[in-house]
């Protein structure tokens, strides 16, 4: 069933999982979304409206006439417009109350909740570049969208943006290798395990001395994973971790150098310990070892992919990757609504699928490595 069925065969049961109609009505009125009834009855009226011109596309005079022609509203595509502008807040005020029942109703059953987080961009109309970022955590035990937050070009990729409670499991790629990032994590009471780059992630020996993440990971021997203990500082604070790797494939290696020359040749010269680091999975983690051994921390991190298969719905099924309006207001509310019927669609669903990024399984023995004084 696509977005216009579900909204027009669906609505009683779709608006059923945003809120009551005594909750919209009054959340409407509050956040300015609705100041007077002219034309729109009540604010469910206009919730209906907002969805059928974002969530399902249809544009402000194809909405006139749709909400003409089936008895919901006599307005102008103008007068729409100027009720859209002013949906931004109130949707997103909508969209954190039914996430926040998905917090609810995803406690964890088991030591860890798993949450995936990532971002992707947004472009504006008639434009290749990047307008808008989507900022998204993901519940793995639920299979839901946990935490969203949209920001222009300027907000970056960081794991402060996202709020952790005790136990959670926080799982990302290498734009949130942040130490300050990671020290939010572990003052939350959660755990990070974040894949790193081989350079902007300063680790420590237990001496202080400094670490040569390359240096470590050619000790690592064939088809089987490693760790070593290490420390990161941020200012006074000395936090505890572990450096958990593995040796690609000749396969999976050579088609990641193979990708990491075609990003970095149009940025200049390829430094040759980028192609060397490219035939390793790495990642960093506060996770106590004696809870998880360094074959279960890699594969948790498979999971990681289930939230790239998130932005690929999000993008494919309620296309996101383009947005057709340049209005800053308007843009906010298109956003927030598609992000809405992004999250619903999740209450109709359930996926399940995970990945090997190193690109084969491993069943042999695993190794704690020692730091040797002389990786300096």
């Amino acid at each position: 069933m696509n977005a216009e069925e579900l909204v027009e065969f669906q609505w009683p049961y779709i608006q059923s999982l945003i809120a009551s109609p005594e909750e919209i009505e009054r959340s409407g009125f509050q956040s300015g979304a609705i100041t007077r009834r002219r034309g729109v009855a009540d604010a469910a009226t206009l919730l209906k409206l907002a969805f059928m011109y974002a969530f399902c596309g249809s544009s402000l005079r194809q909405t006139a006439a749709l909400a003409a022609a089936n008895g919901l509203a006599d307005v102008s595509d103008v007068a729409l417009l100027k009720r859209f502008r002013k949906c931004g807040p109130w949707m997103g005020q909508l969209l954190g109350r039914v996430l926040a029942k998905h917090a609810v109703a995803s406690l964890p059953e088991h030591e860890y909740r798993l949450r995936l987080v990532d971002a992707t961009s947004v472009s504006g109309p008639g434009s290749k570049g990047t307008h808008w970022r989507i900022h998204l955590a993901f519940d793995l035990a639920a299979k839901s969208i946990s935490q969203i937050d949209l920001t222009d070009v300027s907000g970056g990729e960081t794991l402060t943006r996202f709020e952790f409670a005790k136990n959670d499991l926080v799982i990302a790629d290498q734009g949130y290798a942040h130490r300050t990032g990671f020290e939010y994590v572990a003052r939350a009471g959660a755990f990070f395990l974040v894949r790193i780059n081989w350079l902007n992630t300063p680790l420590e020996r237990s001496d202080g001395g400094t670490v040569q993440i390359l240096d470590l990971l050619r000790t690592i021997p064939e088809a089987a994973p490693a760790e070593f203990p290490l420390y990161f500082r941020t200012g006074n604070r000395t936090t505890a971790v572990r450096l958990v790797a593995i040796r690609k494939s000749e396969a999976a290696a050579e088609k990641a150098r193979e990708k990491t020359l075609r990003e970095r040749q149009k940025k200049g010269v390829v430094d040759p310990r980028t192609l060397e680091a490219a035939g390793y999975t790495f990642v960093l983690t506060n996770l106590p070892a004696e809870t998880l051994s360094c074959a279960d921390v890699l594969e948790l991190y498979r999971f990681r992919w289930q939230i790239e298969l998130a932005f690929k719905r999000l993008k494919g099924v309620v296309g996101l990757d383009v947005l057709p309006v340049k209005d800053p207001q308007l843009a906010r509310m298109y956003l927030t609504t598609r992000l809405l019927g992004a999250v619903l669609i999740d209450d109709l669903t359930a996926r399940y699928l995970s990945f090997s990024p190193w690109g084969y399984s491993f069943s042999g023995p695993s190794f704690v490595m020692a730091c040797a004084e002389d990786h300096s």
